[in-house]
């Protein structure tokens, strides 16, 4: 871009600091993150924001990704701290995922898996009790996990795919395809 006088905007670097969080390039991500406004003039919106927490928490800089919402000039949104409370449960760090639970309780009561993945990391940790606890809070509080799902459009229709749903009219090709699929990834070592 730079080599054909293209200024990058802040799609650009939401694209770029997501991919090096991607791809684990820590100092990069920092370097951009840092270069958005000290050579292009953009200041970082809360998107910016959100990509460098993922990038310092898929790193296991937890320390400094909670720094960085704690800190931000903007106001953290819940997936601020869902962005933690993940990096948390990868890396095992009970007492800040609680921390960051906590944010997203206040900020988005009947968010499902922040309840699953609190419950999860106390799991990982050996604290059943603590596990359950979690849990019952969310029965308390009527919240329901939702089941996974995924949507694609092919030729202007959307399908919707959700996890153990066997409705869909072309249930039986879509899953002949997914088995030719799987075998051919065990058959180049994928699996």
């Amino acid at each position: 871009m730079q080599l054909e006088g293209v200024k990058p905007n802040e799609i650009t670097f939401i694209n770029i600091l997501s991919g090096c969080s991607h791809a684990g390039l820590l100092d990069d991500g920092r370097r951009y993150f840092a270069s958005m406004a000290m050579d292009y003039g953009l200041t970082p919106t809360v998107k910016h924001y959100l990509c460098m927490i993922d990038l310092l928490g898929r790193a296991g800089h937890l320390d400094e990704a909670e720094d960085l919402i704690n800190n931000m000039p903007l106001e953290p949104d819940a997936g601020a701290w869902m962005s933690l409370l993940g990096a948390c449960s990868v890396h095992g760090d009970v007492e800040r995922g609680v921390r960051a639970a906590q944010h997203i309780f206040d900020l988005d009561p009947k968010n499902d898996a922040s309840f699953v993945l609190l419950s999860n990391i106390y799991s990982a940790a050996g604290r059943w009790d603590d596990a359950a606890k979690v849990r019952n809070e969310m029965d308390y509080r009527e919240v329901k996990k939702k089941r996974g799902h995924s949507c694609i459009e092919v030729k202007k229709t959307v399908h919707e795919f959700i996890v153990g749903d066997v409705s869909h009219p072309q249930q039986e090709e879509i899953y002949a395809e997914l088995q030719m699929l799987i075998k051919q990834m065990e058959e180049a070592g994928y699996v």
